[in-house]
């Protein structure tokens, strides 16, 4: 897959591609707004139990998943490129401040082109080994990223109002 910014090697990245019949724009917001993220960025039963995002590069992104049992998984890293409505470059291999962190696991590349009235959406998770790749396709990176992505245009169409 190659998109002009970023050419995939299937040996080390998960890619999930989707046309959305959302604009970027509504889509950019629900990714960087802390209150909106927190409404569909897990598959349910999953929730997010807390979100801190200081949308820079360098800058936090952290969530905190909570399982149906009640066991919570906090992620921690930070953006290394933000391009407003278009692009989002984030990562679990540094943490805020470039700080290198103990156990990376992957970058995540998000890339909104507009169609029309609505948007190509590319998800684009990045594996420094090929095992790395191997076990988040195995956790499921497809099921779960498309699920969110299903949840995230629900979430929008929805006025950006949770689901009862």
């Amino acid at each position: 897959m190659t998109n002009g910014f970023f050419k995939a090697d299937p040996a080390l990245d998960l890619v999930l591609e989707r046309d959305i019949d959302v604009a970027p724009e509504l889509i950019w917001k629900a990714w960087t707004t802390p209150e909106h993220l927190k409404h569909w960025f897990v598959p349910r039963p999953w929730s997010i139990t807390d979100c801190k995002i200081d949308l820079r590069p360098g800058g936090e992104f952290s969530t905190t998943m909570r399982s149906p049992e009640g066991q919570e998984f906090p992620n921690r890293g930070c953006y290394l490129e933000v391009v407003q409505n278009r692009r989002l470059v984030f990562t679990d291999t540094l943490l805020p401040g470039f700080r290198p962190a103990p156990k990376p696991f992957f970058t995540a590349v998000l890339l909104l082109e507009p169609r029309g009235s609505g948007t190509h959406y590319t998800a684009i998770a990045i594996h420094g080994k090929e095992e790395t790749r191997k076990q988040h396709e195995q956790m499921g990176f497809h099921d779960g990223w498309g699920t969110v992505a299903t949840q995230m245009t629900d979430f929008i169409k929805a006025g950006f109002k949770p689901a009862s």
